[in-house]
């Protein structure tokens, strides 16, 4: 049996990374903006949680911009998917 709950996803940047929410269903539930630093990472997390419980986050640019948000949502015992940066020269 699965866990009802929110996914979020989070496309990350030097100063600010952009999380997004979606339901069980895939309905996007909300978008918002995040500094890139420890006080945005908590914020971004307890604003996820404002949507139920979180299932999962996929995180892009785990070996970059997102390696600090990525640690911070393990360290919360949260599953972190690394997701994938679009191929741009396609």
């Amino acid at each position: 049996m699965s866990i009802v709950g929110i996914t979020g996803g989070v496309d990350t940047h030097a100063d600010v990374h952009v999380a997004a929410a979606v339901d069980h269903n895939g309905g996007l539930l909300g978008v918002e903006s995040f500094r890139a630093d420890l006080i945005g990472y908590e914020t971004l997390l307890s604003w996820l949680a404002e949507f139920g419980p979180i299932v999962r986050i996929g995180v892009e640019g785990t070996g970059s911009w997102g390696v600090g948000l990525a640690r911070f949502l393990a360290d919360q015992d949260l599953e972190v998917i690394e997701a994938d940066r679009p191929n741009r020269q396609t």
